[in-house]
């Protein structure tokens, strides 16, 4: 299990650095598509007798549409294509690691925050890879697989823990129910949050095309616009929210089987709540209170940020009932 865990992280980390090459290529591809665009529309200007037309604004020539689909140009880029076969390479390695973690563990692999994170980064890797097949999403793929090398990294050389038997808390059928929903709950979130950030870069990037400034991030183009991502991110998160919902739920009713209550005011359960609340607001605030734009990404991210505050420092130096699932 360690051995392939380790052989998933090496293949993750080329495939970060293959989806990047695909981003520092596609400025040298954009210029030809540009040069091409240009040239045609030169040659029809010509045949209608206009001979003294102002160059074209390659920055107006959209790569994607607002679907996410791409032009022929485009979509037709190798390294990216190399960088998807090594994400599918990774999941499968890292699923067999999963797997015979607890086949060893002989229980579910969700005991600590080891095996948290091993599981959470090969969800988000894995739903990313399947939502690939339906959607053409390379564009994340720097983000998402870097965010995933970062997590299983952590995993192996800032948490590695020796299979162990759970504490008798966790010795319970509701372990796979609540911590299922909650690392997929997770995955989602880390997908939303990759697709925010790009979507305060594309923000900030279009405002500064339109105060005539030179773009300077031409390979932003191969990213949709912001509109589109902060719709998509918006769907993923209401499916998300939903989930998380039902984590904090199926929490309450398992303490009340293992410590005789609901609700105790632990810290971790605190922060659970504060995560359904953030999202809550987000999504409220978007569908009734017309926060769009830049304001709703933000408060998405604040969002994933307190995810990332729950599942790393309160686990690891907040004392209370669920100590046992730090280290």
């Amino acid at each position: 299990s360690d051995l392939f865990m380790l052989l998933a992280a090496i293949v993750y980390a080329s495939a970060f650095i293959a989806f990047a090459w695909d981003l520092a290529k596609s400025s040298k591809m954009i210029q030809e598509i540009d040069a091409a665009t240009l040239a045609s529309e030169q040659k029809t200007l010509v045949a209608a007798g206009v001979r003294d037309a102002p160059p074209a604004d390659g920055s107006s020539n959209p790569l994607v549409n607002e679907s996410m689909d791409y032009t022929a140009a485009s979509a037709k880029r190798m390294a990216a294509k190399v960088a998807v076969s090594l994400t599918w390479l990774g999941v499968l390695l890292q699923g067999f690691a999963v797997v015979a973690r607890g086949i060893a563990a002989a229980r579910v692999p969700w005991g600590n925050m080891y095996e948290f994170l091993s599981t959470g980064s090969f969800l988000v890797a894995l739903v990313f890879s399947i939502v690939l097949l339906k959607k053409d999403l390379r564009f994340m793929g720097t983000f998402v697989i870097g965010l995933v090398t970062v997590m299983l990294c952590g995993a192996t050389m800032g948490f590695p823990t020796p299979v162990a038997h759970l504490v008798p808390a966790l010795q319970s059928y509701w372990l796979i129910i609540h911590v299922s929903i909650a690392v997929l709950a997770s995955a989602l979130f880390t997908i939303t949050f990759a697709m925010n950030v790009l979507q305060l870069v594309q923000h900030a990037r279009m405002d500064a095309l339109a105060a005539g400034k030179k773009d300077k991030m031409p390979f932003m183009r191969l990213v949709p616009g912001a509109a589109p991502l902060e719709n998509f991110a918006y769907r993923i998160n209401a499916v998300a929210f939903v989930m998380w919902t039902f984590t904090v739920m199926a929490g309450a009713i398992w303490a009340e089987a293992a410590w005789g209550r609901y609700w105790g005011w632990d810290t971790k359960e605190v922060w659970s709540f504060v995560i359904w609340v953030v999202y809550a607001g987000y999504l409220h605030a978007r569908a009734t209170g017309g926060w769009t734009g830049a304001r709703s990404a933000w408060l998405s991210i604040i969002g994933y940020l307190c995810i990332v505050f729950n599942f790393t420092i309160v686990n690891i130096y907040f004392n209370g009932l669920h100590s046992y699932a730090g280290i």
